[in-house]
């Protein structure tokens, strides 16, 4: 049996350990940064994935579903119920596209650009304390190899 594959007495692999695996690792990251993200926001009632929508919105103006889904990285399932869930509290418009009735648009109120302006030296601390003891040089290659890991996407 060649050493690489060699099995303990408990029929495991031995050299697979799923505490050092990168999906393992990012997952108990990004629930680090949830708690750290709902704990400092600010407004009890905006989780990260609203943030991140009222902030696509801002920087792009009005925006279709289809542009949300594609900046946010957000599916469309859940980007409906995130637009509903603003669209209660009246941080956002939601009307339908000029050009073709059947889509709709969505824009920021100004009581989203409001609480976006009030929320974003939260966010500013949020990164912070995500980043915890990382140096600047730590911090810039994180977000580089965060980036390429993004480009290359899998096929199937």
């Amino acid at each position: 049996m060649p050493h690489d594959k060699q099995v303990e007495a408990t029929g495991k692999p031995d050299n697979y350990h799923f505490t050092e695996q990168v999906g393992h690792l990012l997952r108990k990251v990004y629930q680090r940064h949830v708690a750290i993200f709902q704990h400092n926001v600010g407004d009890s009632q905006l989780t990260a994935v609203q943030f991140i929508t009222l902030c696509a919105v801002r920087d792009m103006g009005p925006s279709s579903l289809t542009e949300l889904v594609q900046v946010t990285a957000v599916d469309q399932a859940t980007i409906r119920g995130i637009i509903e869930r603003l669209k209660a509290r009246e941080l956002i418009t939601v009307s339908p596209d000029p050009i073709d009735r059947r889509k709709v648009v969505v824009g920021l109120t100004d009581a989203g650009a409001t609480l976006l302006a009030e929320t974003v030296p939260h966010a500013e601390k949020i990164t912070e304390l995500t980043f915890g003891t990382l140096n600047p040089a730590e911090r810039i290659a994180l977000i580089f190899l965060l980036n390429k890991m993004l480009e290359d996407q899998p096929t199937g």
